[in-house]
C-alpha cells in the first residue's frame, strides 16, 4: 500500500510542486488548499485535493477526518507548507497583522500537527516536515513578523523532535532561501493592506522594498525553482535517517555558517547588505 501524505498550501509554488513530485514517486498525496477554485483545479490535474484553511480549527478537523476516512485511518507524513510573508518594519506592524502572521505560519500548522500526531502515535511511525526559511535563523530587516513566526517554528520543532525521540516519528525543517513562487505578490498585498507607508519613519527605505516586491521573475541571486524544495521534502520523508534540517539554496547554507563563525555585529552587517 502506498504511503499517505497530507500537504498544506498547495495552490501554487512549493506545495503545488511537492504534491505533484510525490504523486509521481508513488505516494498517495492529499493536497490541500483554502479556496474551492484551487481545490477543483488540482483535482482536475489528477491530485486528490482537500479544502483546508489552517486559520480555521473546524476546517483542520474536517479535512483530517476526510483524509482518514479515505486512507483507512493511515497518515504516514505531513508537510506543513501553508504560509505567507508580512513585510514591514517591526514598528509599523499592528497587533492584528502580527496575529494573522502567526495564525497561518505557526498556530495552524501546530494545531494540524498535534492532530496528526494522534494518528502517527497509534501507527508507531510518521514523518512531520515544516517549511521554515533562511529567515528562521537569520533575521533580516523589513521582515520582522515573518522572521518571528519562523524563529518560533524552529524552536517548537526542535522541542518536538526531542519529545518524540524513540517514538518512530521524525520531525524535519526545510529552510529555503529565494525560491520561485507567488510569495512576493502575496506579500505585497499584505504590505499594502497593513502598512501606512507615508506615515512611516521608514518610508524612503520602503520604496526599494516595494520595487523588489513588484519585480516579476527572479528578484534575488541564487533563486531556485520550487522543485528544489520538493526534493528536500522527498528526502525528509523517505530517508531512513532524516536530518533535522534541510537547507535549500546557496544563501541559506552560506548564512547558516556565517552565523556560527562571525561575531554578531559582523553578521548583522552581512544581513543588512543582503536585505
Amino acid at each position: 500500500m502506498s504511503p499517505t501524505i497530507l500537504i498544506t498550501g498547495c495552490s501554487s509554488g512549493i506545495g503545488y510542486h511537492t504534491a505533484h513530485l510525490l504523486s509521481r514517486r508513488g505516494w498517495r498525496v492529499f493536497a490541500s488548499c483554502r479556496q474551492t477554485a484551487d481545490v477543483e483545479r488540482l483535482e482536475a490535474e489528477g491530485l486528490r485535493c482537500l479544502l483546508l484553511d489552517v486559520d480555521d480549527s473546524a476546517s483542520i478537523q474536517s479535512a483530517l477526518a476526510q483524509l482518514l476516512q479515505e486512507s483507512g485511518g493511515r497518515l504516514d507524513a505531513l508537510f506543513n507548507n501553508a504560509g505567507f510573508g508580512q513585510p514591514g518594519a517591526v514598528e509599523d506592524i499592528s497587533r492584528q497583522a502580527m496575529r494573522e502572521q502567526f495564525e497561518t505560519n505557526l498556530f495552524g500548522a501546530w494545531e494540524l500537527t498535534c492532530a496528526a500526531l494522534k494518528v502517527m502515535r497509534r501507527q508507531g511511525h510518521g514523518r512531520i516536515v515544516f517549511n521554515s526559511s533562511i529567515l528562521g535563523f537569520a533575521a533580516m530587516r523589513w521582515r520582522g513578523a515573518y522572521n518571528a513566526s519562523k524563529f518560533a517554528m524552529e524552536g517548537l520543532c526542535d522541542t518536538l523532535r526531542q519529545e518524540l525521540h524513540g517514538s518512530g516519528i521524525h520531525v524535519s525543517l526545510v529552510e529555503p532561501g529565494p525560491i520561485e513562487s507567488r510569495f512576493r505578490p502575496n506579500a505585497l498585498a499584505r504590505f499594502l493592506k497593513h502598512v501606512d507607508v507615508d506615515a512611516s519613519a521608514h518610508r524612503e527605505a520602503y520604496q526599494q522594498q516595494l520595487a523588489r516586491l513588484k519585480t516579476e521573475g527572479r528578484a534575488a541571486p541564487f533563486t531556485l525553482p520550487a522543485s528544489a524544495v520538493a526534493e528536500a521534502v522527498w528526502q525528509a520523508i523517505s530517508s531512513p535517517r532524516p536530518r533535522a534540517r534541510y537547507r535549500v539554496t546557496f544563501p541559506t547554507r552560506l548564512f547558516w555558517y556565517l552565523k556560527r563563525l562571525l561575531p554578531t555585529r559582523w553578521f548583522d552587517a552581512c544581513l543588512r547588505k543582503a536585505a
